[in-house]
């Protein structure tokens, strides 16, 4: 059948927005109404004429609202196939009346699990009899409509549903029976089990919005968000420029992660290319440190995304748009610093509030063909240092170990990083062995240098991370040729001896970190 005509409707929501328009719309088109606990009281309040599920059942509603709508009489209304002779025997001999429209949202478990609820009261929010009566309804979509979202009321306040409107709304509530039980799921497992990788791994997301393209044009994509909480560039404010993409996102959340290694710390400034780090800097003023980073790699900066941890103000403004960027991320700007950006009107103004806490827990999820790879966030943080060279490092070298370490977390690997006085003087990211990426942030930092007037490039003096260990000594003998000092990296290695050897030799200090940071 196409067209239902609506002549009995049960409304059960726990969130009560729209519910009394929709009930008063389908009341004038005669529709006798049937509901429960609150949703019952709403209505009756309302001034509208509501038949109790109790009624309808012949059961009171009992144990605290548990058992209500459990009941043959329920799900036999929506459940039976309309030109089924059978199903309409039983119909009559058990007195059951068709049900042609269904209206439930469920407890907010999510809501009540973000909130820090007590074990006692997340249990009590699982929803059992909506889900049931959700998933019955949907079922048998040819005959009965089921609405789970407030958007879709409109389309049924008319007092009929069509097969194309009601195939739609079941595979909705699907949806959302899923998602459902995907948050309770991941609760038990995580926070009451205490599980980091379930035998099951329930995900669910909602499309936050869909996307121009994915990495290329002919690639389709959609930005999601999770049901619960969460802090980052999917929930930043975005106040100018056209719509993000899906590059856009990549980059300013590798940003942002980035910058947030440095929340606590001095002004600090990230740009990000292609999802690498091109130059980095912390120091007094967010606009010295800006320049700092920019220095790095002007070329690589110019279309980039900038990222700090600081709000912005005018004259670090001014400085960022001295040049061509996608994406500026920040947690706030004053009103100065927002009428600078204003003028350049392709450029995306990101504001996250505070910044990620770079060691919450979290769950890294990445597709293979036939299966996904699944693996806890890398927030490892640095410990203790462990000196094997003859030559201990000098304070400023430590300080320049450690800032350029946490850079190199987030390079691509093989990663090298090379850092002098909190600012990146060389980055060199993504080949396939680490001599090469010392020589090309080696190259990198003279050409910095050449381009402006320096004397001489920043990696003189300089400490340099690895992000895994060096597997020969050539690794590192570049980095001295570049005039290193000081390095920083996992240890582990067969050849260490011959490494810390020739670092020995070389006159350096280094330090091993026992922690290593592959990004691929």
């Amino acid at each position: 059948m196409d067209q239902v005509t609506i002549k009995r409707a049960l409304l059960s929501v726990s969130d009560k927005t729209g519910i009394l328009e929709l009930g008063q719309a389908l009341a004038a088109q005669g529709v006798e109404l049937v509901s429960t606990g609150g949703t019952a009281k709403a209505l009756r309040e309302a001034g509208l004429e509501v038949r109790d599920i109790s009624d309808l059942t012949g059961f009171p509603e009992m144990m605290d609202g548990r058992v209500k709508t459990l009941h043959p009489k329920v799900h036999g209304g929506l459940l039976a196939v309309r030109d089924n002779a059978e199903h309409l025997a039983s119909m009559e001999e058990h007195a059951i009346g068709a049900i042609d429209l269904v209206v439930v949202n469920l407890y907010p478990f999510a809501q009540t699990v973000a909130r820090g609820a007590e074990r006692d009261e997340i249990i009590e929010d699982i929803d059992i009899g909506g889900p049931s009566m959700v998933r019955s309804a949907a079922k048998n979509h040819d005959a009965v409509a089921i609405l789970t979202d407030p958007a879709d009321y409109p389309l049924v306040a008319g007092g009929t549903t069509t097969l194309a409107d009601r195939r739609r709304f079941a595979a909705k509530a699907y949806a959302a029976t899923a998602a459902y039980d995907a948050a309770i799921a991941s609760w038990f497992a995580f926070a009451d089990q205490g599980e980091s990788l379930p035998v099951t791994l329930p995900v669910a997301l909602t499309k936050g919005q869909e996307l121009r393209y994915g990495e290329n044009p002919h690639q389709s994509a959609a930005l999601y968000l999770p049901q619960t909480g969460a802090s980052g560039v999917a929930q930043a404010e975005q106040l100018q420029g056209k719509e993000l993409s899906y590059n856009n996102f990549n980059d300013a959340d590798a940003a942002l992660e980035l910058v947030s290694e440095f929340k606590d710390g001095p002004p600090t400034v990230v740009i990000v290319k292609h999802a690498n780090p091109c130059g980095v800097a912390t120091a007094d003023t967010l606009k010295q440190a800006y320049l700092d980073a920019l220095a790095c790699d002007s070329v690589s900066a110019f279309g980039g995304i900038i990222a700090v941890n600081r709000p912005l103000d005018r004259e670090t403004a001014e400085a960022m748009v001295g040049i061509f960027t996608e994406v500026v991320v920040a947690p706030d700007a004053d009103a100065d610093a927002r009428a600078v950006f204003a003028a350049k009107k392709n450029l995306r103004l990101l504001l996250t509030g505070e910044l990620p806490d770079p060691a919450r827990p979290g769950l890294m999820l990445k597709s293979i063909a036939g299966g996904m790879l699944v693996q806890s966030r890398d927030n490892g943080q640095l410990g203790e240092l462990k000196v094997v060279t003859k030559r201990q490092p000098t304070q400023q070298e430590l300080a320049d170990c450690r800032f350029a370490w946490t850079v190199a977390k987030h390079v691509k690997s093989n990663a090298i990083v090379y850092a002098k006085d909190g600012a990146t003087a060389g980055v060199g990211a993504g080949q396939m062995n680490r001599l090469e990426s010392a020589r090309i942030a080696a190259w990198k930092a003279k050409d910095a240098a050449e381009k402006a007037g320096w004397a001489q490039p920043r990696t003189i003096g300089s400490a340099v991370a690895s992000d895994a260990f060096f597997p020969f000594a050539d690794g590192l003998l570049a980095a001295v040729e570049a005039g290193a000092t000081a390095v920083i990296q996992p240890g582990g290695s067969i050849r260490d001896d011959d490494v810390i050897a020739a670092a020995d030799q070389a006159g350096l200090a280094m330090v091993f970190t026992g922690m290593r940071h592959f990004r691929h």
